[in-house]
């Protein structure tokens, strides 16, 4: 059922994501040169600020400014989108009020536009890896397994639109999860090895679990496993992040079904 009716409203949905990417740079002199500008300058700027201090020589880091990259772009997507999806259906109450519709199209609008302009910024991180391949000092290991990068993409994308219905939901009844889940995303950012190699946190028992804990650490070593390191995916990180995305996505569908008519009273 949910399956056909997705389908019924496809042209409404595609709609939805083509305003909001074409609203995401209305009035900016670069326009969408930013999706490439944005990710380009951040992680030129971490490199410069941490490149001593976290990139080194660890044997899982090979490359920092492409480990920076893939690390900063994945983290980006999940953020943004996120937040995005949080907001929509907040955004969208005069649409809500006088016309009956599928709301769970507005968050899963939000999470597909981000997706569109982060597949569009992945770009740099091809210029990066081809520089760093024929030009620099250290170069990633590509092989056959960067075919394996839409696994990790795709289960980020279910992440993204299972966190994104929860917020959704939440922030209609409470305004302060916009501000709680900035400060949430401000710590994910620290959690997520991003900027540092998980090697550098030593072999505490603790440490690790809280590592391993997060599900956007499996992601996006998979995605450097694919793209930077050559090898296989990691079945257990694939098996957690696939699981807890698909839980994550179940849980946040099931809340938004079951709260969508009380939006209403709410907005």
């Amino acid at each position: 059922m949910f399956l056909r009716e997705l389908y019924n409203y496809r042209h409404l949905l595609r709609e939805i994501v083509v305003k909001n990417i074409k609203i995401q740079y209305r009035r900016s002199v670069l326009g969408v040169f930013w999706t490439f500008l944005q990710p380009l300058l951040t992680t030129l700027v971490l490199v410069a600020i941490f490149g001593k201090l976290f990139g080194g020589n660890a044997r899982d880091t090979v490359n920092y400014p492409i480990f920076v990259l893939t690390g900063r772009l994945l983290y980006e997507f999940f953020s943004q989108s996120t937040k995005r999806a949080m907001r929509s259906v907040t955004l969208a109450a005069s649409v809500i009020r006088k016309v009956r519709l599928p709301k769970y199209i507005y968050p899963l609008a939000n999470v597909i536009s981000v997706f569109v302009t982060f597949l569009i910024s992945l770009i740099v991180l091809v210029c990066f890896l081809v520089f760093f391949l024929f030009w620099g000092d250290a170069p990633p290991v590509l092989g056959w397994h960067v075919l394996l990068t839409p696994v990790p993409l795709a289960i980020l994308f279910l992440l993204c639109t299972g966190v994104g219905f929860i917020l959704a939901t939440l922030t209609v009844f409470f305004k302060d999860v916009e501000y709680l889940y900035d400060v949430f995303c401000l710590i994910l950012f620290y959690a997520t090895p991003i900027m540092y190699s998980p090697a550098r946190l030593g072999a505490g028992k603790w440490t690790q679990l809280a590592l391993q804990a997060n599900p956007l650490y499996s992601i996006v070593e998979m995605f450097r496993d694919c793209v930077l390191r050559g090898r296989l995916l990691n079945p257990h990180h694939l098996l957690y992040a696939l699981g807890f995305s698909l839980v994550t996505l179940a849980l946040g569908g099931l809340l938004f079904w079951r709260k969508q008519e009380k939006f209403i009273l709410h907005l």
